[in-house]
């Protein structure tokens, strides 16, 4: 074999492994989030097998493909659905509770005007100050558990901002800091019963 055709078979290659990497939702990912068309999604609980192991991997970051897609806009307005669903409400919820394994969270910003929820694509918790707090804790996905969970008293977040494609940092305390560090736990596949403060038993 000679030289220009060694390299020749090695660049097809490469572009052709390129090609297989070409990031974007799966097709199993897009039919169920357009199965659910922006409306309440089904939530992942720790009660089924197949969900606990799901929420226990580590969530991809999204793509400039899929925020430049339909299916993110749709996920998105799925997400807000679900965790304001009247009979089930929530504070907080990230992608990989709907079955999407994907770094994208919404949280409600208590500490804004409004209390809205705003989302956070690709969010990293940069810095986790020393100060705690302790507060009970439940999930959508962990259906009546609740526990004392420790936590930083302030965080700083970094994300890419959804409408410029920048990345973007913010300072947050106080109970929404709880909020993010229980929802990008969840994109690392941890969840807050690994972290609750064991109760002690009453003494008589």
């Amino acid at each position: 074999m000679n030289k220009g055709i060694k390299w020749g078979g090695v660049i097809v290659l490469v572009l052709l492994c390129l090609n297989c990497k070409k990031p974007g939702f799966s097709a199993q990912e897009k039919e169920r989030i357009l199965s659910q068309k922006g409306q309440i999604m089904r939530i992942c609980t720790v009660d089924r097998q197949e969900d606990s192991l799901f929420l226990r991997q580590e969530a991809l970051k999204l793509t400039d493909t899929e925020l430049n897609s339909p299916y993110y806009s749709i996920l998105k307005k799925g997400l807000l659905a679900t965790v304001q669903d009247s009979s089930n409400p929530g504070v907080g919820i990230a992608a990989p509770q709907v079955g999407i394994s994907r770094c994208l969270i919404l949280v409600q910003r208590f500490d804004k005007a409004g209390e809205p929820f705003e989302a956070y694509i690709n969010p990293e918790i940069v810095y986790y100050s020393p100060a705690r707090i302790t507060g009970r804790e439940g999930c959508l996905s962990i259906p009546d558990t609740e526990g004392n969970v420790s936590r930083s008293e302030t965080i700083v977040i970094n994300y890419l901002e959804e409408m410029s494609g920048l990345e973007r940092q913010d300072t947050v305390s106080g109970f929404t800091a709880v909020i993010f560090q229980h929802e990008t736990d969840h994109l690392k596949g941890i969840l807050f019963t690994d972290k609750m403060i064991p109760e002690q038993s009453p003494v008589n």
